[in-house]
């Protein structure tokens, strides 16, 4: 049976959504964007790891433009349901010396390679918009940046 294809309504719960002033290091920057979804029990603890050891291996693959980072390991680097967070820094981090500023965290957790396309094709349509980005790296608070972010329109 079809896994129902998730929304990003579908794929983040309020509760996931957290603004922090900043953070220590690029470190500590995946390990607080990702803690909802560990303490939730969407990914396991070692999803962290995986996701740090995949940085010193490959560098920040998921830093996608400036200010903005998709989190994500492999599935089977820890990854018990699907689901979304968002953390917004009010300081910004780099993952790299010469990288850009980066304010919006959006880690994924994906159980296989092709069910979460859908909701990663509104992202690619909110996220396009840098005033998008910005909008959620300025939101006034955390339930702002989550209407923000679940308000993306369904088509370009």
């Amino acid at each position: 049976m079809a896994q129902e294809t998730p929304t990003i309504e579908g794929m983040i719960q309020r509760k996931n959504v957290q603004i922090l002033d900043g953070v220590a290091s690029w470190e500590e920057a995946i390990r607080v964007a990702v803690t909802p979804l560990v303490e939730d029990g969407y990914v396991e603890e070692r999803y962290i790891s995986g996701i740090i050891e995949n940085t010193h291996e490959m560098g920040p693959y998921y830093v996608l433009c400036p200010d903005l980072a998709l989190l994500h390991a492999r599935p089977e680097q820890g990854v018990i349901k699907q689901q979304l967070a968002l953390t917004v820094l009010r300081h910004p981090v780099r993952f790299k010396p010469e990288g850009p500023d980066v304010r919006v965290l959006v880690t994924l957790a994906a159980v296989d390679a092709d069910s979460h396309i859908e909701a990663m094709k509104r992202l690619a349509v909110l996220f396009s918009s840098p005033a998008n980005i910005t909008g959620i790296a300025e939101a006034a608070d955390a339930d702002e940046a989550y209407r923000l972010f679940v308000g993306a329109p369904a088509s370009a």
